[in-house]
């Protein structure tokens, strides 16, 4: 097979073993935090001169969709993904607040997205929030059923037709991370308080949601493992400066429940990849990823401090692919001029693709407010730069 004639399956899974194919393979929407909001999906569609649709909405909270097939391959994206119902897609009663929309997720925290202006539903109430964090109090939570085989229904038929069709298959988890979960249900300013005054109640609750997560996999990937080449799993330790937990508090409460649980995906994923999302610098616990067997990091933030792209990859480069970081969402992509997104992609992909080990996308999601020219200039800079020797 020649290096043109490569399908988009076999270029993903070159690039996530460290070597490089035709071009770098490109991501979109395969996962919710590589996708394209609503409002800028539809702002695109009609700059592509396509017809209108509306949006396949895989992620209500963050109000963001997967876009259809002629724009898929009008962009010639290599990923597809898979997307079990959760608390972000499934039971989703939104109801009339006034000037908000609302809904309670299954996990019975409350969401809001305000009429005017609001592009996304934002946390405002959680289920331990009006409580002392006792053991008690999370054994007595209406604990969402992770093994419900509901949840991934029919998905073993799209994985097969995906896979047919070349692609490479990518499955999100069960939630939000163990970490991020806990601030979600408590909320995260007492849950911090929570893991300095008392730990083992603290404990008590990130070891209940490592375990709902495993569960999760258990079974999913029961069904869908030797269909799927990517799985997808997620916390956010960073800020955009240093981050939210200690690395020493990390190594102390956290890693031990991911090393689990990735033990738990490599068992029943032996030929995948482990795709782990952490927003923000988390440079300090990088080796501690690769150690307990993270494959994939993504966003690559490479706007905050410590995760300067050259650098991650001459550091990292050897044993963890880089997904994402191909242009900053925060800044460039919304609020640049397109030649300056070209110029921001040029670098970036400069930085991470050679040798392999890189898939393209923004550092996150593309945002409400991107400009549809700038996408596609993105996209064409992509294009250009991610071409490998003959």
């Amino acid at each position: 097979m020649s290096r043109t004639d490569r399908t988009p399956r076999e270029r993903v899974r070159k690039a996530l073993s460290h070597q490089e194919a035709d071009r770098v393979p490109f991501d979109l929407s395969s996962t919710q935090v590589t996708a394209i909001s609503n409002t800028a999906y539809v702002n695109l569609r009609s700059y592509l001169g396509l017809p209108p649709e509306e949006p396949q909405t895989m992620d209500v909270g963050q109000q963001v969709c997967v876009p259809h097939d002629d724009v898929m391959q009008r962009l010639q994206v290599d990923t597809r993904g898979l997307f079990p119902l959760v608390s972000s897609n499934w039971n989703i009663d939104i109801h009339d607040e006034g000037d908000s929309w609302a809904f309670v997720d299954e996990w019975h925290c409350k969401h809001r997205m305000p009429k005017a202006g609001g592009h996304y539903f934002s946390l405002c109430q959680s289920p331990l929030a009006e409580t002392t964090l006792t053991r008690q109090a999370i054994d007595n939570l209406g604990w969402p059923d992770p093994a419900d085989p509901r949840r991934w229904a029919g998905l073993r038929q799209r994985a097969e037709t995906f896979r047919r069709e070349g692609y490479a298959v990518v499955l999100r988890g069960l939630s939000a991370g163990i970490l991020e979960m806990a601030c979600r249900l408590r909320p995260m300013d007492k849950f911090l308080m929570d893991l300095a005054l008392d730990e083992t109640v603290a404990m008590h609750l990130l070891a209940k949601i490592a375990e709902l997560k495993g569960r999760f996999w258990e079974a999913a990937l029961g069904d869908l493992g030797d269909a799927v080449d990517v799985v997808v799993e997620a916390d956010d330790y960073g800020t955009q400066q240093s981050m939210l937990v200690s690395p020493a508090m990390y190594r102390r409460l956290l890693k031990p429940l991911q090393a689990e649980l990735f033990a738990i995906i490599r068992k029943r994923l032996p030929d995948g990849f482990i795709f782990f999302h952490s927003c923000g610098n988390v440079r300090s616990l990088i080796p501690d990823f690769i150690e307990i067997g993270v494959d994939i990091l993504n966003p690559v933030h490479i706007t905050a401090t410590g995760m300067e792209p050259t650098a991650l990859k001459r550091d990292f480069g050897r044993d963890l692919c880089f997904w994402g970081g191909g242009v900053d969402t925060q800044g460039v992509l919304p609020n640049g001029t397109p030649e300056q997104v070209r110029e921001d992609v040029k670098r970036n992909v400069a930085a991470l693709a050679p040798g392999g080990g890189y898939v393209f996308n923004t550092v996150h999601n593309i945002q409400a407010d991107v400009p549809p020219e700038n996408i596609m200039a993105m996209w064409e800079a992509f294009r250009e730069e991610g071409v490998y020797g003959p």
